[in-house]
C-alpha cells in the first residue's frame, strides 16, 4: 500500500487556507501534539510557503511545553488532558512568540489507548486558533476509532478547516 503525502482528500482545503493567508497578506504559526507535525507539513506542502508560515513547533511531551509554550508548575498541577482552554493557550503563547496573524493549535488523544474521560478517548481532539482578537476554539470526535494514524491527519483536517473558518468569518468566539 502506498501513502501519498499530503492526503490528496486535503489538497482542496490546504490550497483554500494557504491562497487565503497569501491573499489577505497574512501568516500563520502551528502548535501541534497529537497532529506531530501533519499540520505543518499540510502548510508546507504548497508552493510559496515561505510567504505564509512563521514556524511551528510538535509539543507531544511535558518538556516541550515547558520549553516551547511557557508552561510553569501551575499548568501542571492543573493538567487535565487536552481542553479548548489548553490548546488557547498554546496558540496564544505560540503567536506572541512568532508575531504570526494566527496561530492553529491542537491537542488530542490519536489512541490506540486512551482514558475514561470524554477528552482522553482515542478521536476527540480540542483546537484553537489565536488570533488578534482571541482564541477561537471547537472540540471534535473523528469517529475513526482507535486507529491512530487516520485520527492524527483527521486531526490535522479539522484544524485546517477551523483556520479556515476563522479566516472566513463563520467561526465565532
Amino acid at each position: 500500500m502506498t501513502h501519498e503525502f499530503p492526503p490528496v482528500s486535503l489538497h482542496p482545503l490546504i490550497k483554500e487556507v494557504v491562497d487565503l493567508l497569501k491573499s489577505r497578506r497574512e501568516t500563520i504559526s502551528v502548535a501541534e501534539t497529537a497532529a506531530g507535525g501533519i499540520i505543518s507539513a499540510c502548510l508546507l506542502s504548497r508552493p510559496g510557503a515561505s510567504s505564509i508560515y512563521k514556524g511551528g513547533v510538535t509539543l507531544y511531551t511535558l518538556e516541550s511545553r515547558i520549553a516551547f509554550a511557557g508552561w510553569t508548575q501551575s499548568h501542571i498541577d492543573n493538567y487535565e488532558g487536552p481542553t479548548p482552554d489548553i490548546v488557547a493557550g498554546l496558540a496564544q503563547h505560540v503567536r506572541n512568540t512568532l508575531q504570526s496573524t494566527y496561530t492553529v493549535a491542537e491537542s488530542g488523544t490519536a489512541g490506540p489507548t486512551g482514558g475514561a474521560t470524554r477528552n482522553r478517548t482515542p478521536g476527540y481532539v480540542a483546537l484553537a486558533v489565536s488570533t488578534p482578537q482571541g482564541p477561537f476554539t471547537r472540540e471534535v470526535e473523528t469517529g475513526c476509532g482507535t486507529d491512530r494514524e487516520r485520527n492524527m491527519v483527521a486531526f490535522a483536517e479539522e484544524a485546517l478547516k477551523l483556520v479556515r473558518d476563522v479566516m472566513l468569518g463563520k467561526a465565532s468566539l
